[in-house]
């Protein structure tokens, strides 16, 4: 026979009361591994800041030579900081059409000639874009490229992967050469120094 007194009613009133809590943190602590609400709940990646994207290559100092109309050339330096070669197989801009360029020698002289096979850019390593050799041709302006001018490339590589930069217009004198249609012909100079027809006439001058 069940105790009824004061002593079993404050024991069956503990039980139940420990059986309420129970439930009560069972039903708090499944809540607690359910989806989190998306309102409240943290976001992937929310506590990192957005970025661009790093680019395929970096470039450094890039620059383009001056020049009113005609030909012109675009230079720097393409740094691949990946494990990986990557080949430029490609270039564009709004100024003109544009075409990766080297120059070489043929039959004793030294000539101009786009790039077969693109410009490799070998793992960790660079290459550099430079007047009297590879560099990115700009041909027939389609406006005047002026010192102090901004002009934005975009490069494609062979992964179809594509990359923006932009390049300052500077003046370029130093090598007295010029980028005349003739792709090879030495031209004479007031110096006695010939100049290859379709190679970059300067360096940039600061």
């Amino acid at each position: 026979m069940r105790p009824t007194g004061p002593l079993g009613t404050n024991r069956r009133a503990s039980v139940v009361f420990a059986a309420t809590t129970t439930a009560a943190l069972l039903a708090v602590g499944t809540a607690g591994c359910g989806p989190a609400d998306p309102a409240s709940g943290p976001r992937p990646g929310a506590s990192a800041p957005a970025s661009t994207p790093a680019g395929v290559i970096g470039i450094r100092d890039p620059w383009v030579k001056a020049a009113d109309k005609g030909m012109t050339a675009a230079f720097g330096t393409l740094v691949n900081d990946s494990d990986a070669d990557v080949t430029l197989t490609g270039a564009s801009t709004t100024v003109s059409a544009l075409e990766l360029h080297e120059m070489t020698m043929q039959d004793g002289k030294m000539i101009m000639r786009q790039k077969q096979g693109g410009i490799v850019i070998r793992a960790k390593g660079t290459h550099v874009l430079e007047p009297g050799g590879d560099h990115l041709m700009l041909i027939d302006l389609r406006q005047p490229v002026r010192a102090g001018d901004e002009v934005t490339v975009t490069l494609t590589f062979a992964d179809g992967r594509t990359q923006q930069f932009t390049a300052v217009a500077k003046p370029f004198t130093g090598a007295q050469e010029s980028y005349a249609p003739g792709h090879g012909a030495p031209v004479p100079q007031p110096s006695g120094q010939p100049a290859m027809s379709g190679q970059p006439t300067t360096g940039p001058t600061s």
